[in-house]
């Protein structure tokens, strides 16, 4: 998971209390100690300081703070050591297989966020996924696949926005709320309906994904148009991708178009990262009571079926609507809400498994032996 050189410059008798330390912190997302994981990249002692470079191969800013409270106890019964230095960052491996000089050399994994069928809050999801996404430290961006109904320029609150062309050849992305975004939507009026064949549409998506001027990514979240049609079928074949989330509600009928999305990604040997439960429960206002209007438990069967992670399971919840509408995502706009945690959760879970899934480098280890 790792591809950093890791530098160990501690005396011989230091170093093995450290690493056990360390490694005895377990990364609830990775399911590995920090050193196993190889996010310890760099230990040296500066004077009776420890000083630790952890650099994780998933995004996850918001853990840094409990990571550093874990370990710093029990480093700080060391002998000889009175204060620890921690600095911890993020690193993406690089997935792409794009072919060289194409708009996606810049882009390190692309994940597609997909349904069966509409109306199950794909878009919504694959939105505050990237938000969350670029909010735990990672360069995002988002490519509105949905050619009938594209509604991210809506949710991102960027209606009117028109993009510029640079150098004649290329199309800039919107940048907003810290992602790059790019549509069809952007290109076309609202109120106009895109009335092309399968092939035409599918074309036209491949077009706007590789000629868009997309800067440095960490991860292009693409939100793709509900089915498993020639779109869908054309980019989890000529786009490298990473890997698919599968979105979907606990109704029976939700639930077997879902199931027809995880096969087709199967099929084409694109890994399936995990399925995100929508409108999974609605608590009362009222009385807090919970209850389940369109089943229960249905996206934790049909991960159990598949073999593959429940990533989250989202309230239905006005509040979500009326963000979304307003071009507010609920990630940037309520930050310390419930429905905010789970989508961060979420797209840890996707940072980790995408890390996860990558071959190992070979780790070159310096040690310094000062004492």
């Amino acid at each position: 998971m790792s591809s950093a050189t890791q530098d160990y410059r501690l005396s011989g008798d230091l170093l093995g209390p450290v690493l056990a330390i360390l490694d005895a912190v377990i990364d609830p997302y990775l399911g590995q100690g920090l050193v196993s994981a190889g996010c310890v990249t760099q230990l040296a002692m500066a004077g009776k300081t420890l000083q630790l470079t952890l650099v994780y191969p998933y995004p996850c800013k918001s853990q840094y703070a409990a990571t550093v409270a874990q370990l710093t106890p029990g480093l700080l019964g060391l002998e000889g050591v009175e204060a620890v230095e921690c600095h911890p960052s993020f690193q993406a491996g690089s997935f792409s297989t794009a072919t060289s000089g194409t708009a996606l050399d810049k882009v390190k994994h692309v994940i597609a966020v997909a349904s069966g069928k509409g109306g199950v809050g794909k878009s919504t999801t694959a939105v505050n996924l990237a938000l969350a996404l670029a909010a735990e430290g990672a360069r995002v961006g988002i490519l509105d696949a949905d050619i009938y109904g594209p509604s991210i320029p809506l949710m991102l609150g960027i209606p009117d926005f028109k993009p510029m062309s640079p150098d004649g050849k290329h199309i800039a992305a919107a940048e907003v709320h810290g992602i790059a975004a790019q549509s069809l939507g952007f290109l076309i009026s609202a109120e106009d309906a895109t009335v092309w064949r399968g092939p035409m549409a599918a074309g036209a998506l491949t077009q706007l994904l590789n000629e868009t001027q997309w800067p440095e990514l960490d991860y292009l979240v693409v939100d793709m148009p509900p089915g498993t049609g020639d779109i869908q079928l054309t980019l989890s074949q000529k786009v490298p991708l990473s890997g698919a989330v599968i979105v979907t509600t606990p109704q029976d009928i939700a639930l077997a178009d879902a199931k027809k999305g995880i096969v087709m990604f199967q099929k084409v040997d694109v890994p399936v990262l995990g399925i995100v439960e929508n409108m999974s429960f609605h608590v009362c206002s009222e009385c807090g009571h919970r209850e389940h209007p369109f089943g229960a438990d249905g996206g934790r069967k049909i991960a159990e079926r598949y073999r593959v992670p429940l990533l989250g399971a989202l309230p239905l919840q006005l509040q979500i609507r009326e963000a979304m509408d307003k071009g507010a995502p609920c990630v940037v706009a309520q930050p310390e809400s419930e429905v905010t945690q789970i989508y961060s959760d979420i797209a840890r879970k996707v940072g980790a498994a995408l890390a996860v899934s990558q071959p190992k480098a070979n780790i070159s280890i310096s040690v310094t032996d000062e004492e």
